[in-house]
């Protein structure tokens, strides 16, 4: 853990910027790619206004302004050529996730952890598109990732046991829970059980049995949820 000093984020997004947000608060120097100018400048923006409401409300140990300058905005990959530990935050579709990682490997040092955030692809497929596939590993986080607490790590059939042991400190870091997806199972650990949620409330409106505003309204105050099923 000592060696990460530098988080790259690919993809500035609601998850990425956030993830950026996350990783530069807790101290680290943070480098984000996306595909364009304009891209980055509304995550930068997205970023400031966040930190300014947290700083508001006394939850900040530094200034925005602070944490704001350890994250640099890029648009080429080649930003990423220093970086120790990577997380993909792009769009959840299999090619272009590969295709990223297969670029990646060969710009990022060979040190360099590369983590997907990915809700339900094989982290072993993905991996397969490297040439590190001890050093890949599955980073599920959830929306918004400023706010929510867990992150879901999953091994790939190859991540080492100093892979994990490094991301499960990273997340501490971080300030977040984790649970540990042992085996590479499509949909992990939350979107198996999600899914499952999900259907079964679909089937109790589809009957007649209760109205979508009763099932979200059951979900939030019977099981303390922040949203319901179709929320």
């Amino acid at each position: 853990m000592g060696d990460i000093k530098v988080i790259g984020v690919i993809g500035a997004g609601i998850m990425g910027s956030g993830i950026a947000q996350v990783a530069a608060t807790s101290g680290c120097q943070v480098v984000v790619s996306d595909v364009s100018e304009e891209i980055n400048a509304r995550a930068r923006e997205t970023v400031a206004k966040s930190l300014t409401r947290l700083s508001e409300k006394g939850r900040l140990s530094e200034s925005p302004g602070n944490i704001l300058e350890r994250i640099s905005w890029h648009t080429e990959l080649e930003s990423f050529q220093d970086v120790d530990y990577l997380i993909e935050a792009v769009p959840e579709q299999m090619k272009i996730k590969q295709e990223v990682f297969r670029n990646l490997d060969s710009i990022c040092p060979g040190h360099t952890i590369f983590a997907s955030n990915t809700s339900q692809f094989s982290i072993t497929a993905l991996a397969a598109s490297t040439k590190r596939p001890d050093r890949f590993i599955g980073t599920h986080w959830f929306n918004p990732p400023v706010i929510m607490k867990l992150i879901e790590v999953v091994r790939g059939l190859e991540t080492s046991d100093e892979t994990l042991s490094t991301t499960l400190s990273l997340c501490e870091m971080f300030g977040k829970e984790t649970v540990v997806c042992q085996k590479d199972s499509p949909g992990f650990i939350t979107s198996r059980m999600i899914s499952l949620w999900i259907t079964e409330a679909l089937r109790i409106v589809e009957e007649g049995i209760a109205t979508i505003e009763d099932v979200d309204k059951a979900c939030r105050l019977a099981f303390n949820h922040p949203m319901g099923p179709f929320e």
